[in-house]
């Protein structure tokens, strides 16, 4: 077995930065595609729908790249790193190119690029904490991976508003155009994500393999097929605790994924009372989407220095259900709110939930799972991000168009009674070995 040294602080530094730049993308994403898939004629109905791409290129290139990432190497770029660059040089294109969408079907095969790049670059990033560091060591690997992914969200997020207030970039456009705000942000986000993949994989080594001759014979073998075969077949051997957990999931995430699409249209409509998307109005209220989720990614950050200190005098049950009753409060109270800058109380709720989802269930997975098959359960784990998605995208624009008069703030409001089920199911789950969590000492 390969003996792994402590790395000092620069090292975990230079390994971890390019989270930032992964999280650049994912965060211009939420919180603009819906703007621009409206500002280029998107009916409210049709919205989750071509969302769709988002969960699917998940769902298959996950297990794809994850099965492919174990049996690679290259004799410069090592394991991992060749698959940060392929994807950062994909979706710094997908950037560049998203906002400058002429039509409704580009700007949608577009999200597919995106988002299938995006996956590229950070599934590979999950395994390196591991692959690098000495166990004594991952709880640093883990907290500096959580704070560049806070702060590339917080400053991704507003980036539009930044530009449109600071630097008097005009943040309207005719019909089927995009704003010059949105444009740029993109264009900076292009840079920040290329960049920073680029400083980790040109700063950071890793191990060559024990046997090289073995791993070109296992990648020989390998196949798209057999990433997908081995991760859909893990399904159907889920320990007890994972399967309650993958409930938890479905409607944890079925509920943020309700924000990410409906968020720009609930707000504009209900709280900014337009629909006009040339208008100054629509395009203040979208900017403040960006500032809302900057809010909540900000708070996430904070608060999960909070969750080891929650865990210790709760249990990861009752912590998680708390922060889970916090996030669907946060998504239903934006019903009742008239005042723009109330959003961000109702941020703060979600930005509580969103801190846990991204931690305690993985900390309860983990103690229920065998050591040698730890890596191989979390890549099937996260299915039950994917499917909720899918499932969203198929029933929530057929929910709001039967039910609701086709109004997207109903969308939250199911969305955070999506978010409050969650945490009830929650308390059903085996949670028996304690794991500390990623931030926990």
């Amino acid at each position: 077995m390969h003996h792994k040294p402590r790395l000092a602080f620069s090292q975990v530094f230079n390994m971890s930065f390019g989270f930032l730049g992964i999280q650049f993308g994912f965060a211009l994403q939420n919180a603009n595609v819906s703007r621009i898939f409206e500002k280029l004629g998107a009916e409210e109905s049709k919205l989750a729908i071509l969302w769709l791409a988002a969960p699917v290129t998940g769902l298959l290139v996950q297990p794809i790249i994850g099965y492919y990432s174990d049996r690679t190497w290259h004799p410069k770029l090592g394991r991992r790193r060749p698959f940060f660059l392929v994807g950062a040089i994909l979706a710094s294109i997908g950037l560049i190119l998203m906002p400058n969408s002429s039509e409704l079907w580009m700007a949608a095969g577009l999200l597919w690029l995106l988002d299938a790049s995006i996956n590229i670059s950070m599934e590979p990033f999950r395994a390196f904490v591991g692959d690098l560091l000495p166990d004594e060591q991952r709880t640093s690997g883990f907290a500096m991976q959580s704070f560049f992914i806070g702060t590339g969200a917080v400053i991704a997020s507003m980036l539009p508003y930044i530009f449109t207030n600071y630097f008097g970039v005009k943040n309207t456009a005719p019909e089927g155009e995009i704003s010059d705000s949105v444009k740029w942000s993109f264009y900076l986000g292009a840079l920040a994500f290329l960049g920073a993949v680029m400083y980790t994989v040109f700063t950071t080594k890793e191990y060559p393999p024990e046997n090289l001759e073995q791993l070109k014979e296992e990648n020989r073998k390998a196949s798209v097929f057999s990433g997908l075969k081995e991760s859909f077949q893990g399904i159907f051997q889920m320990p007890k605790t994972m399967l309650q957990l993958a409930v938890v999931q479905f409607f944890s995430w079925f509920a943020l994924f309700a924000m990410w699409i409906y968020t720009t249209r609930a707000m504009t409509s209900h709280v900014y009372g337009t629909t006009d998307t040339t208008s100054a109005l629509y395009n203040e209220g979208a900017d403040w989407v960006g500032v809302c989720f900057a809010v909540y990614n900000g708070v996430a950050a904070v608060f999960a220095l909070a969750l080891p200190w929650l865990v210790k005098r709760t249990s990861r049950k009752l912590t998680h259900l708390f922060c889970l009753m916090a996030g669907g409060i946060g998504l239903i109270s934006i019903y009742f709110i008239s005042d723009p800058n109330m959003l961000l109380v109702s941020m703060i709720g979600v930005g509580i939930a969103w801190a846990s989802i991204l931690s305690i269930p993985y900390a309860m997975l983990a103690g229920s799972l065998p050591p040698e098959r730890m890596g191989y359960f979390m890549g099937v784990f996260n299915f039950f991000i994917v499917i909720p998605q899918i499932v969203a995208a198929g029933i929530l624009g057929f929910l709001l168009e039967t039910f609701f008069d086709s109004s997207s703030i109903f969308a939250l409001v199911i969305g955070g009674v999506s978010m409050i089920l969650s945490g009830l199911f929650c308390l059903a789950v085996a949670d028996g070995k304690k794991v500390k969590l990623p931030l926990e000492q």
